[in-house]
C-alpha cells in the first residue's frame, strides 16, 4: 500500500501565518517573565491613535520593533514588548462627536462629559480592537497580556500630569 502526499501548488500565506501565529501565542512565545535571571530588555510600542486603523508608516515601525525585540529573544533576553493603543484626544473626540452628530443630531454639550467618555470608550472598543488584530496580522510578538490604553486608570494620571500639569 503506497500513501501519496499531495503538496499544494501554491503557497498559501494566511494559513500559514494563522496556523504559526496561533502556536506562538498558545506556548507563551512572547510573554515576559515577571521577574528572572537574563538580562532584560523591554520595548513601549508608541501606541497608535484609535481614530482608524493602521497604515504602511505604522507597519514600517512595528516591523522595526518585531525585529529588535525577536533578536534579542534570540541572543538570550527576556524580552517585552508592551502594546497598546493612545486615545488621540482631540482628534478621537473630533471623530466621535462628528458620529453622533450625523447619527443623533446632538452635541457634546447635549450628551454632557460623562456620556461623551462612555462613547469615546465605545469607540475605542470598536477601532482600538480593529488595531490590535491588524498588528497582530503584521505577525507582531507583543505581549498581549499587557495590553495598555491611555485612558486607562493609572497612565490617565500619567498623561494628565504630563499634558496638563
Amino acid at each position: 500500500m503506497s500513501a501519496t502526499h499531495e503538496l499544494p501548488t501554491r503557497f498559501d500565506p494566511h494559513a500559514s501565518r494563522e496556523k504559526w501565529y496561533s502556536y506562538w501565542e498558545e506556548n507563551g512565545f512572547f510573554k515576559a517573565p515577571e521577574t528572572g535571571d537574563r538580562p532584560a530588555y523591554s520595548i513601549v510600542i508608541p501606541p497608535p491613535n484609535v481614530t482608524g486603523k493602521l497604515h504602511i508608516g505604522h507597519a514600517l515601525n512595528n516591523t522595526l520593533q518585531d525585529v529588535l525585540i525577536r533578536y534579542k529573544r534570540m541572543d538570550g533576553f527576556d524580552t517585552l514588548w508592551m502594546p497598546g493603543t493612545d486615545h488621540a484626544g482631540i482628534a478621537t473626540q473630533s471623530v466621535v462627536e462628528k458620529k453622533i452628530w450625523a447619527e443623533e443630531g446632538k452635541t457634546r454639550h447635549d450628551l454632557g462629559r460623562e456620556e461623551l467618555l462612555r462613547r469615546i470608550w465605545e469607540w475605542r472598543e470598536e477601532y482600538g480592537g480593529t488595531i490590535i488584530g491588524q498588528l497582530k496580522t503584521l505577525g507582531c510578538s507583543c505581549d498581549w497580556d499587557r495590553i495598555r490604553f491611555t485612558l486607562d486608570e493609572g497612565l490617565s494620571k500619567a498623561v494628565s500630569k504630563v499634558f496638563v500639569d
